[in-house]
């Protein structure tokens, strides 16, 4: 079946008790067993949950790994990863890297006496060049967030395993509809559920995929004995987002190119980065790893200083000032002041998240009316 049936189909079959073709939720907590110390298919809902298995199962399909597990959030997910590693443990990370994955492995990992050292992933060979004798673990973007870098995912892979590291990557911005790392050999894909699986910012959840059976029971131990699962409502939730991801993701992609093109040109517009564009530095290598579209995340820099790019995103009527993002309804935020504020402010310039830099995630609604909301925004600073 194709990407687009799987998600419909793959994890949903009709209920066989009532035939209802929508997944039922199981909200039980508790199930029970044939007799003690025999165990059924599930018996505690941290453990294992109807409705979460039957996601998980979809999950797994679209991102072609063995399994997956649904977390609740995408941190708890990344978390869960990490965990993997141990005191002493040295982890490596993409420089162009979420605010919240910042912060969990400096402030967190840290505390729990595993380094972490960042480096630009643009130069491949800067992993070689940065692996210790402890360096256990690889962890980037397949889309980076907020500087929409599109790093060389094979010849990357392929450096981090033949020093025997863990690779792990956040496809976030891409989703399995335009990539699907574990195909390209990497080990733990992560997904932020809440953005675009869910899809209508009412869903908070996180996901891992593998390919490695022995991979995903290490890391299904740590989910279980953490506990940081997919409620059943949400996992509802998500199955249904899921349904119509590829229809999403295509269409706003779409627009995104339209209002990237569009935002080049404008004269309150310093630079625009989005792969789709011929002057992104990684356009090339977007076409050639991503499939059929370049997601729907634009960062660009207005021209301006600190708060009139502060009024610039309070200014949009249609693009809500809000975190987030990869929903219906479009976003617009300052990484500097909102989803990047975690970064010490040295690491914020070393990344290139400028003070004038703003970040869209372009939603479903028709990109002319979002190119003139964005006009009106920009000219009213």
């Amino acid at each position: 079946m194709k990407f687009r049936t799987r998600a419909i189909h793959v994890g949903n079959a009709p209920d066989p008790q009532t035939g209802a073709v929508v997944q039922p939720i199981h909200p039980a907590t508790t199930f029970v067993q044939p007799g003690a110390g025999e165990w059924g298919a599930f018996d505690y809902s941290r453990s294992g949950n109807p409705t979460r298995s039957a996601v998980q199962e979809t999950l797994a399909s679209l991102e072609g790994g063995c399994g997956a597990l649904a977390f609740a959030s995408g941190m708890a997910a990344t978390h869960c990863a990490t965990m993997l590693l141990s005191a002493g443990d040295h982890l490596l990370a993409g420089m162009d890297i979420y605010g919240g994955s910042y912060r969990l492995f400096h402030k967190i990992c840290k505390a729990s006496n595993i380094e972490v050292t960042l480096v630009d992933l643009q130069d491949p060979q800067a992993i070689s060049r940065e692996v210790r004798p402890n360096t256990k673990m690889l962890w980037l973007e397949s889309i980076g967030n907020p500087c929409m870098s599109i790093p060389d995912l094979p010849t990357i892979t392929q450096i981090a395993h033949q020093h025997q590291l863990l690779v792990g990557v956040d496809n976030t911005f891409a989703t399995p509809v335009l990539l699907r790392p574990l195909e390209l050999g990497v080990d733990i894909v992560m997904h932020s559920g809440t953005k675009y699986l869910g899809g209508h910012s009412d869903c908070l959840a996180g996901v891992l995929a593998v390919q490695s059976p022995e991979l995903l029971q290490r890391l299904y131990y740590i989910q279980n004995a953490t506990g940081a699962v997919l409620s059943p409502f949400e996992s509802f939730l998500l199955a249904r987002g899921i349904k119509t991801l590829d229809l999403r993701v295509r269409e706003s992609s779409r627009s995104a190119l339209q209002i990237a093109e569009y935002l080049e040109k404008h004269p309150m517009v310093r630079s625009v980065l989005y792969p789709g564009l011929p002057s992104h530095p990684d356009h090339l290598r977007a076409q050639q790893l991503l499939d059929g579209g370049f997601g729907g995340m634009i960062t660009f820099e207005a021209i301006g200083d600190f708060e009139t790019t502060k009024q610039i995103v309070k200014s949009t009527q249609l693009f809500h000032l809000a975190v987030s993002l990869g929903a219906a309804e479009s976003l617009i935020e300052q990484p500097a002041s909102m989803s990047h504020a975690s970064y010490d402010a040295a690491a914020r310039q070393q990344a290139g998240i400028t003070d004038g830099l703003i970040r869209i995630s372009v939603g479903l609604e028709d990109p002319q009316d979002l190119i003139e909301d964005l006009d009106q925004a920009l000219r009213s600073s």
